[in-house]
């Protein structure tokens, strides 16, 4: 248990209880349909739930069997909770017989080239995302690209961008709590890695893992990418993050010239050959966001009108939890996030991005390695040790959000996370596997294959009202008619359009 004797940091105290009550956040939840039997569905997005385009809450992400949920943003977790369990129930009462893939590592997969790339119709924006994913399938396989994830959106009003980038560079010292804390893929199919090195030990059957790894979604097999670990990317400004995207976005790269942006049929492969097609291309434990404006890119909104608000993408599904994330989850990233806005943040050096880099690693393959040792200046220091200081930090500002919101969630939140780092056996990532030893013969195809056969009954079983009903019919009907009406008023030919998006002109801030 973590010493009580904690002092209160000056930054804490210097918060009004108004910029406190401002707090906002939402969720983005990847899920994979499935068929009963956990294999990968192969039908298109359902039509009940509208355009994947242009539907503010139900879309897609790479491919057309992977739904993403999206909250709006809230002043309070339970609040956000609840929409995101309203969005699963309208989704379970339109998708039939399958299932909502509960596990960040993918199901029973087919070969490669049959996994269905995400379709959003005959616009020039529509055209663009489906050629997006699929340069992303040439470059890293489409097996890749099916993991899913939860994405935490973070703000807090009176933060500069400046403020932001600090925040950032302390997450990214830090992320490897999150990932030991609340990392859930130690295991997978098979089907995953057919045909590629992955270094992975056979656990059972079909099931590939390491015994002591706490989120493999967060590690080599998962969103990584040789091409881009040679992205030393800085946080320490908005000025010096911006000129390392910049120049991904316009750098040619050799391998992906190879295959070119068509093929000899005039068919894309890919938006462009550089090394970034777009920005959402590079991959990060978190990102500096802002709201993009209708064809805009959103390294122009950010160098034009700064950071309005961080995504957290390091978080791995829960398969114990019916919508992928607990309440206790949620108040503990609020915590994390706002511990890493209040604390010093150094500015980062190029020794030092490496070094986190080789932490994330550590952590993601081994985090539950007795007595594992990190990274941390010139030194190393155990995992544990590390955790344990940083959580005597989380009680002040955990205590300070409960007195304004009331009860102690955020305080039991920190408590659980000091209870869970004594006993690694509480773990999700050890759950997953004591629970597939236990009761599925070993096999994670059969353990998450039941949870997702669970989540779905639990959530079928809530309460469901007429209104609610009628509200998300009617979102999905206008999603389809802003789908048409975007498809009717393109008059600009698709290659013109992609090369004008594509523009370095379109990176840079207007001229004042």
């Amino acid at each position: 248990m973590a010493d009580r004797n904690y002092r209160v940091p000056d930054s804490l105290h210097s918060l009004s209880a108004k910029r406190l009550s401002g707090i906002r956040r939402g969720i983005e939840k990847e899920s994979l349909r499935t068929r009963s039997d956990g294999s990968l569905a192969l039908t298109p997005h359902p039509a009940a739930l509208g355009s994947a385009l242009t539907h503010p809450r139900i879309t897609t992400d790479f491919c057309e069997s992977q739904l993403e949920l999206i909250t709006g943003v809230h002043g309070s977790a339970d609040a956000c909770l609840d929409e995101l369990t309203r969005i699963h129930q309208f989704v379970y009462r339109s998708i039939g017989d399958e299932m909502l893939w509960v596990a960040s590592m993918p199901c029973g997969l087919p070969t490669d080239e049959t996994i269905p790339i995400a379709r959003y119709g005959t616009s020039n924006i529509g055209r663009t995302k489906s050629v997006y994913r699929m340069g992303l399938g040439h470059r890293y396989g489409r097996r890749m690209q099916t993991i899913s994830g939860i994405h935490y959106n973070w703000s807090m009003p009176g933060v500069s961008t400046e403020g932001y980038f600090s925040l950032i560079r302390n997450f990214r010292r830090h992320a490897f709590l999150l990932i030991y804390l609340f990392g859930a893929s130690p295991a997978l199919c098979s089907s995953f890695v057919a045909d590629r090195p992955h270094g992975l030990k056979v656990l059972a059957g079909q099931t590939v893992g390491q015994p002591h790894a706490t989120s493999l979604r967060m590690g080599r097999l998962g969103y990584q990418s040789d091409a881009q670990a040679a992205l030393a990317v800085s946080y320490n400004s908005l000025e010096s993050y911006a000129a390392s995207l910049h120049d991904a976005l316009i750098r040619p790269h050799p391998p992906y010239e190879a295959f070119g942006v068509r093929n000899a049929g005039g068919e894309y492969n890919q938006l462009s050959s550089t090394l970034l097609q777009i920005e959402n291309e590079f991959y990060g434990t978190i990102r500096p966001k802002r709201v993009i404006r209708s064809g805009e890119r959103p390294l122009h909104a950010l160098r034009e009108r700064g950071v309005e608000y961080v995504e957290v993408r390091c978080m791995d599904l829960d398969p114990f939890e019916p919508i992928g994330i607990a309440e206790p989850t949620v108040r503990f990233l609020d915590v994390f996030l706002l511990n890493c806005l209040l604390a010093d943040s150094p500015l980062d050096t190029p020794q030092e991005i490496a070094a986190l880099a080789r932490n994330q690693e550590r952590v993601a393959a081994s985090g539950r390695e007795p007595g594992l040792k990190l990274e941390r200046g010139t030194a190393e220091v155990g995992l544990v040790e590390w955790g344990r200081q940083l959580l005597n930090e989380y009680f002040p500002i955990a205590t300070a959000l409960d007195s304004l919101h009331g009860g102690q969630g955020h305080r039991h939140a920190v408590e659980a996370a000091c209870e869970t780092l004594a006993d690694p056996t509480r773990l999700p990532s050890s759950r997953v596997l004591a629970s597939m030893a236990a009761d599925f013969e070993g096999s994670y195809v059969k353990l998450v294959r039941a949870r997702s056969a669970s989540s779905k009954r639990t959530l079928l079983e809530l309460p469901w009202s007429e209104a609610e009903d009628t509200r998300f019919r009617a979102l999905a009907e206008v999603s389809l008619r802003e789908q048409q009406a975007l498809e009717a008023a393109d008059e600009m030919p698709f290659e013109a359009f992609r090369q004008h998006y594509l523009s370095p002109d379109q990176l840079q801030p207007r001229l004042s």
